[in-house]
């Protein structure tokens, strides 16, 4: 395939915007055996290592670890891929290996039950600090499983919170403040400046390289880091301003549901939406994933996202409906914008509460019984 068909240097932004980064379109066996090669040499002989989720709040959770540690391996791990990560561990770890699993949270113990079990019986501890909203059962069992769990409030804490209280040593002050400043973005706060710095540097950056320099300057980033995020930031409010032009606005029970599609910051564009009346909002990525985002008016964005193989936190949630069977799906999901993964999701809004919505319902029918809605909840696209 002519690569510059994907590639991002050379389409223009608005294309970019509608369709998946360039990763997408390697074939995951070619990532698993790279990861594989990766972890056998870096759990080499490694006495404490961290499978940790790559964003800020994971990231400043190996900051913590690292400083106290030393040398610590880092296996950076989406929520999809724990099992992978463990199921590493399992096959190179050191029989002394000190384990920690940062920030992320199995949707079901079957998920990663072999792999747990196995990385506990190779190790010498695992340790697994998170914020998200745990089911009683899966915690249950991955304690039984020999994981000392320590799940923080999601209203609370962020994961690097946990690790601050957990961790038995002194953390340096710098790295206290980096959580603080962490759960500012990570938890919707927005009251410090420097979240959004360190959430983009982040995504941006390499896990290494995010991770070796809040070790140093912790929350406050260097100037040319700034300089860097700054321009960076014109592509991203670009991309942010046609996710919120596409986005639209669905009446679904007691609740106003804004939703949208495109490669984009889900988090300025969900702030977008709540500013237009809003009260929760999807923001469904071309990659097939989507992020589900609350407000005070709704505060149930992980029982959206349970229905639809993800989860999350009550304000952030995260899933990928299972609706891609094949590439023609994908081209669907791409030339449609999104629409039937809209409309899985808009089908879990639905069926969240129906007491809720029949009762919604029944209010309209009675003020306007002459009114139907017909409109199908499938729009059509740009």
């Amino acid at each position: 395939m002519d690569e510059t068909l994907i590639d991002d240097e050379t389409l223009s932004l608005s294309r970019r915007s509608v369709l998946p980064g360039q990763g997408f379109f390697y074939p995951d066996e070619f990532e698993e055996a790279a990861a594989d090669a990766e972890a056998e040499e870096a759990l080499a002989g490694a006495s404490v290592a961290v499978i940790a989720d790559p964003d800020a709040d994971g990231l400043a959770c190996v900051a913590i670890l690292r400083e106290l540690y030393g040398e610590v391996v880092l296996l950076p791990t989406s929520p999809h891929e724990i099992e992978d990560s463990l199921a590493r561990v399992a096959e190179y770890g050191e029989p002394n290996l000190q384990l920690f699993v940062c920030d992320l949270c199995p949707d079901r113990y079957e998920y990663v039950d072999e792999e747990l079990e196995a990385a506990v019986y190779v190790a010498d501890s695992v340790r697994w600090f998170d914020h998200h909203q745990w089911d009683d059962d899966v915690a249950a069992a991955v304690r039984e499983a020999g994981a000392e769990l320590v799940v923080g409030d999601s209203d609370e804490e962020c994961t690097a919170d946990v690790a601050v209280r957990a961790l038995e040593e002194e953390i340096p002050r710098h790295l206290v403040e980096l959580a603080a400043v962490t759960r500012d973005h990570d938890l919707w706060i927005r009251e410090d400046p420097r979240s959004d710095d360190l959430a983009d540097f982040s995504y941006w950056s390499e896990p290494e390289e995010y991770v070796e320099v809040v070790i140093e300057h912790g929350p406050d980033l260097p100037e040319e880091v700034l300089d860097y995020l700054a321009e960076r930031r014109v592509e991203k409010e670009a991309l942010i301003d046609l996710a919120v032009e596409r986005g639209e606005t669905r009446e679904i029970g007691p609740w106003t549901v804004g939703v949208t599609y495109g490669r984009c910051s889900q988090n300025e564009v969900a702030e977008a939406m709540r500013e237009r009346g809003a009260d929760a909002s999807v923001i469904v990525k071309p990659a097939g994933s989507a992020s589900i985002r609350g407000s005070d008016a709704f505060e149930r964005c992980h029982e959206v996202a349970s229905q639809v193989g993800g989860g999350g936190h009550p304000k952030a949630a995260g899933c990928k409906p299972d609706v891609y069977d094949d590439m023609l799906d994908y081209a669907h999901h791409w030339t449609t914008r999104g629409a039937v993964t809209k409309q899985v999701i808009l089908d879990a809004f639905r069926t969240l509460a129906p007491e809720e919505t029949e009762g919604a319902d029944e209010e309209a029918k009675s003020r306007e019984p002459e009114e139907t809605d017909s409109a199908p909840d499938s729009e059509a696209e740009d």
